[in-house]
């Protein structure tokens, strides 16, 4: 791989709920361990993860059922 490609590692997966307006995150706890973090300055920790707005569109307007949550890695 050359260094200007990158990988994605699958996280999770994003649906509309049945309990209404609302969507749902489910995310595999083992990938999740794999993601890489950064600091904030005020010390805190947090994973970056993507969502396709196509695809999530796609989803939100019942066109797909679902779609993926990544992590995409330099």
């Amino acid at each position: 791989m050359n260094s200007s490609e990158k990988t994605s590692l699958l996280v999770g997966y994003v649906r509309k709920s049945n309990e209404g307006n609302m969507l749902k995150v489910s995310i595999n706890e083992s990938a999740l361990k794999d993601c890489e973090s950064y600091l904030t300055s005020d010390g805190q920790s947090y994973i970056a993860l993507k969502i396709s707005m196509n695809a999530l569109r796609k989803v939100l307007s019942g066109e797909r059922a679902v779609t993926t949550l990544s992590q995409v890695k330099d």
